[in-house]
C-alpha cells in the first residue's frame, strides 16, 4: 500500500509539471497576432477556473461550463466506486479478523483478495477525479467552439446524389 501511494504521488507530480510547462506561450507572438488582426477572440470560460472548481467539488467545473448532464454521471460513478470501496474494505476487515483468529489459508486468500479489490477501487476513484479535471479543462477550452454547418461561408453550394440500382 505504501508503494501504491508513493507511485500515485509521483504520477500526480509528473502530470502537474507536464501541464504547467506545456501550456506556456510566447507573449510576443500573441501580441503581434492580436495587433495584426481586425478582431480579437476572448474566451467566455476560463479553463483553469473550471479545473479549480472541479478540484474543489467534482462536477462544479462541468456546471461552470454549462455541461449539466455530466454532473450526475460523475457523481453517480463516484458514489458507485465509493460504495464498492466501503464494501470491499468491510469484507477485508472481516476476513482479516477471521484470519488472525483461525490462521486458515482460505481466510488469508480472501483477506488478500478483498484488500486488492479495495485498492483497485481507490485507483479507479483517483482516475475518475483526474478525468473530471481533464474534462472540465477541455470543455472550457471548447466552450466557444462553433459547430455551425455554414462554417462562415456564404457561397452557393450544390449537393448531388447519385443513386445506382
Amino acid at each position: 500500500m505504501k508503494s501504491l501511494v508513493s507511485h500515485t504521488v509521483k504520477i500526480i507530480f509528473f502530470l502537474a509539471v507536464l501541464f504547467s510547462t506545456s501550456y506556456s506561450q510566447n507573449t510576443e507572438n500573441v501580441i503581434s497576432d492580436i495587433n495584426s488582426s481586425d478582431t480579437t477572440f476572448t474566451m467566455n470560460k476560463s479553463p483553469w477556473g473550471a479545473v479549480a472548481r472541479s478540484a474543489i467539488i467534482p462536477g462544479w467545473g462541468q456546471f461552470y461550463n454549462e455541461s449539466y448532464w455530466k454532473i450526475p454521471v460523475i457523481w453517480g460513478t463516484a458514489a458507485w466506486l465509493i460504495y464498492n470501496w466501503v464494501d470491499n474494505n468491510n469484507l477485508y476487515n472481516n476476513y482479516k479478523s477471521l484470519y488472525q483468529s483461525s490462521e486458515l489459508e482460505y481466510h488469508r486468500r480472501l483477506r488478500n483478495f478483498y484488500r486488492d479489490q479495495r485498492d483497485k477501487f481507490t485507483i479507479y476513484l483517483g482516475l475518475l477525479y483526474l478525468l473530471n479535471l481533464v474534462d472540465a479543462y477541455v470543455d472550457a477550452h471548447l466552450f466557444d467552439f462553433d459547430v455551425n454547418e455554414n462554417m462562415g461561408r456564404n457561397d452557393f453550394q450544390l449537393n448531388l446524389r447519385i443513386k445506382l440500382n
